[in-house]
């Protein structure tokens, strides 16, 4: 799908790719949502660029992401999408910024895009030229990613407090599909919180790459980048921060479960323990030899009994006074 915002208009309108005629005057964005080839063809006859396949934009080198070429500056960052979902990911988003017209080409439809969208149709003002376009945008997508840091800083803090129950009197043990929830939420957390980071340094080099750039000649341009670059590195920080606290939340789970299974290990060392001795009191008295005097005893069977009971208790009351059950 092929869209251009108009200065005369403050609205998208979408564009047959059949249409010769061109591009208005006064376009302000060119919006590549999905596009085919044929809307591609046209785009790229409007601008006088070949613009990236979706192969292109895929690629990791720094230099098929941001170069300059034909007069246009060609950026491409990860954006997160599909954060509210259990399978969130992020999709590469290619911003070519030529003279005062900017090109989005994307694959995905993240909501710091659509919420841009609906908002510059709202107020004009926000679109007055690419560059500002451009800003715009990319504080949208800073600002939808501080968010998502926000409520996953939020499921960890939650997290914490249920792993070591901070809020309860008395201490239950954790039962095992509490413990399976807790590893769920842990790797959930982790991964929006890795893809969070992979975008934002995606973005820390976009904004170095258009820094150097014609661009910030002006100085509200400039002092916009300026103030995005700092916000990005500070949410990076943050985002590693919540990583560390992930990894040792994923610690401190792992102990929890080594502790259960060592006192469930604990139980049956103690009770092959205290069975051990009566066995071997049973089966001394099991054996068919015909010289064992206490075969003849009237009291022989009480008196066996009473061995196995002892050689138990004996054990178990050790095993209690050295303070290991």
């Amino acid at each position: 799908m092929l869209r251009i915002y108009t200065l005369s208009n403050a609205r998208f309108a979408s564009v047959e790719p059949a249409e010769d005629a061109g591009f208005p005057p006064d376009t302000v964005w060119i919006d590549l949502f999905n596009p085919t080839a044929e809307e591609e063809r046209l785009a790229e006859k409007q601008l006088g660029l070949f613009l990236p396949t979706r192969e292109e934009m895929q690629e990791i080198e720094a230099s098929s992401r941001l170069y300059q070429e034909d007069g246009g500056m060609f950026m491409t960052a990860s954006v997160l999408y599909a954060t509210e979902t259990d399978a969130p990911g992020t999709a590469p988003i290619t911003f070519v910024l030529k003279g005062q017209t900017l090109v989005t080409i994307r694959y995905a439809e993240p909501k710091s895009l659509t919420g841009f969208i609906a908002h510059a149709e709202r107020q004009p003002m926000l679109c007055p030229s690419g560059s500002a376009t451009l800003i715009g945008l990319l504080e949208a997508i800073v600002d939808r990613t501080a968010d998502i840091l926000e409520r996953v800083a939020g499921e960890v803090d939650g997290l914490s407090q249920r792993i070591f129950k901070v809020h309860e009197a008395v201490h239950k043990r954790t039962t095992n599909e509490e413990l399976e929830a807790n590893l769920k939420q842990i790797g959930r957390s982790q991964n929006l919180v890795s893809k969070a980071r992979e975008s934002l340094v995606s973005l820390a080099r976009l904004l170095s790459f258009l820094a150097v750039g014609d661009a910030t000649k002006d100085k509200v341009f400039r002092t916009h980048l300026k103030s995005l670059s700092r916000d990005v590195a500070s949410l990076t920080d943050h985002a590693t921060y919540i990583g560390n606290n992930i990894t040792f939340l994923l610690d401190a789970s792992m102990g929890m479960i080594n502790i259960e299974q060592n006192a469930i290990i604990k139980i049956f060392s103690v009770a092959a323990v205290v069975f051990l001795p009566p066995t071997l009191v049973a089966s001394i008295y099991g054996m068919n030899f015909d010289i064992m005097p206490e075969l003849k005893w009237a009291v022989g069977y009480p008196f066996a009994l009473c061995l196995m009971v002892l050689s138990a208790v004996l054990p178990y009351l050790w095993f209690k006074r050295k303070g290991w059950l």
